[in-house]
């Protein structure tokens, strides 16, 4: 019987192809350029600058990534962005809750990867980004089978997919397919929620159950505050029957299972953090103290923490 590995640490802040055949193209300069880099769009982020994003992070950098478009089982296409350093191994990064490839998280981890020499892709799950589908409230399976057609279409190009980061939402769907595909040695799971009940009603309002039967959907203003969103009873319904205690127990015990979690999270509570540590088997659990759900001042500390636990379990590196 395998037993159970778990460490604590409380850190102190201080298949269509539509793209070329694999190929090594120019590496982006990562070095102190990173740092101010990020720290300048950071600061006009705080002052309200909404031209500061993750594609200035880019730009200021020089960056070149290979943009790759893969089929899913539906038929949609999936946009993504391809750190190439020609490694066999590669590391795959899932965004969060209406969040795309372009989140300022996802493109620093990459290059942090890029400068480690490991190869990495970031991609827009269905209905999100640049990705073709329809937008969900829930939508975990499918965001899922997204993944495993990504990582299909690596493992048939003959590379190897060592890893999948998930933050937030992308969190659970990087849990939810350890659960169900056997065949990625490595899980970061980053804030992920563990009570899938909690949180709804502070986003949807009281009684949103009901209201969503009563018509069917429930109209609310999206994260940007631009317009509308439409959560369907359907989508509702899958989210809130999404059984995070049941997935990390299905976890393969040979995958080895890193949750990150910000111990000031306002979004999702630490707590959760602590139930994945209590049922995923070969886990660690690491949380930075006074970090954000957006880890906004503990970048570093979070790209360091999932950088040494990548390095540790990717052979050859």
């Amino acid at each position: 019987m395998w037993a159970l590995i778990q460490k604590v640490y409380l850190i102190i802040p201080s298949n269509l192809i539509i793209a070329p055949k694999f190929h090594s193209i120019k590496k982006s300069p990562l070095s102190a350029t990173l740092t101010s880099s990020r720290r300048r769009i950071k600061l006009k982020m705080a002052a309200g600058d909404s031209t500061a994003t993750s594609a200035n992070l880019d730009q200021n950098l020089g960056a070149e990534q290979q943009k790759i478009i893969i089929q899913n089982s539906c038929g949609e296409k999936l946009v993504g962005l391809l750190h190439e350093t020609g490694s066999k191994e590669i590391v795959i990064l899932c965004h969060g809750f209406q969040g795309t490839k372009e989140y300022s998280m996802m493109v620093e981890l990459s290059f942090a990867l890029e400068k480690q020499g490991i190869s990495a892709f970031r991609f827009d799950f269905s209905g999100n980004g640049e990705s073709e589908g329809t937008f969900e409230f829930g939508n975990y399976r499918k965001e899922v089978d997204d993944l495993h057609a990504v990582t299909q279409h690596f493992t048939a190009a003959n590379r190897v997919v060592s890893a999948i980061i998930g933050h937030s939402k992308g969190g659970n769907v990087v849990v939810l397919y350890a659960s169900l595909h056997h065949d990625i040695p490595t899980v970061v799971h980053v804030s992920g929620r563990y009570k899938m009940d909690r949180g709804i009603e502070e986003r949807l309002g009281k009684d949103y159950l009901e209201r969503a039967k009563k018509v069917g959907f429930i109209d609310i203003k999206s994260h940007a505050g631009e317009g509308s969103l439409r959560v369907a009873e359907e989508s509702l319904m899958e989210r809130l029957n999404t059984n995070m205690h049941e997935a990390g127990l299905k976890i393969d015990p040979d995958c080895r299972v890193l949750t990150v979690h910000g111990s000031a999270d306002e979004i999702i509570p630490v707590e959760d953090a602590l139930e994945f540590a209590k049922i995923i088997p070969n886990h660690e659990l690491k949380i930075i103290e006074g970090a954000n759900h957006g880890y906004t001042n503990h970048r570093d500390k979070l790209v360091s923490v999932v950088l040494d636990f990548i390095k540790a379990n990717i052979h050859g590196v």
